[in-house]
């Protein structure tokens, strides 16, 4: 396995829905929900409708790896439930993202709609109808991740100091051994943490 199959990844589906379908869809995007929570490597989920009175309705859902995500569609359990929907809806396109680009939008995507968070009554009017973010620019995503590696790489280059006879190892060695300690610290602490705290900076519109 490749990888960049290991990273995270972020599936974005925009659908139609028939517009008197609408409580019998908001069941079934439920449904998928929870079928999907049920396989391993399942992060979360949600969906939201573009606006008042919109057919266009988004649905997200993440898995831990490509193995993860395959399993779920690939799986009979989810064969069913897209022919459950073929009545009222349609699958416009299908997106995947992941790496990079998976940290900056999927976290606000997955919690628009909570999974098992049904409408308790009949006035309930289903998850919040808001357009689906993107992603911040790519100027304020290089800037994220230069804050969140710059003093990792400082700390663990302070720290490596103090390995007996780093300093004499060989450049391609030292930066080798750096690189594998940093990634998987960046990709699963540092990185999430930082987005997380710079959130409002990053969804902030002009």
């Amino acid at each position: 396995m490749a990888p960049h199959d290991l990273h995270p990844i972020t599936v974005a589906i925009e659908r139609r829905i028939d517009p008197s379908a609408a409580a019998e869809a908001m069941d079934w995007m439920h449904t998928g929900t929870e079928l999907a929570g049920g396989f391993d490597g399942f992060l979360g989920s949600g969906w939201v409708r573009s606006g008042e009175g919109s057919d266009l309705w988004y649905m997200l859902y993440r898995f831990r790896d490509i193995t993860t995500l395959e399993s779920w569609e690939q799986s009979p359990e989810r064969s069913s439930w897209l022919a459950a929907g073929r009545g009222f809806a349609h699958e416009v396109r299908s997106e995947r993202r992941t790496g990079i680009e998976g940290w900056f939008d999927a976290p606000r995507a997955t919690h628009v709609e909570p999974s098992g968070s049904r409408p308790t009554d009949d006035t309930a009017t289903g998850p919040v109808q808001q357009p689906v973010p993107a992603a911040p620019p790519r100027w304020k995503q290089a800037v994220t991740i230069w804050l969140g590696f710059f003093p990792t790489n400082l700390l663990a280059s302070w720290l490596l100091g103090y390995v007996p006879g780093f300093d004499e190892w060989p450049l391609v060695g030292r930066i080798l051994l750096t690189t594998v300690l940093l990634t998987p610290l960046m990709t699963y602490a540092i990185l999430p943490f930082v987005t997380r705290m710079l959130r409002p900076w990053l969804q902030r519109r002009r």
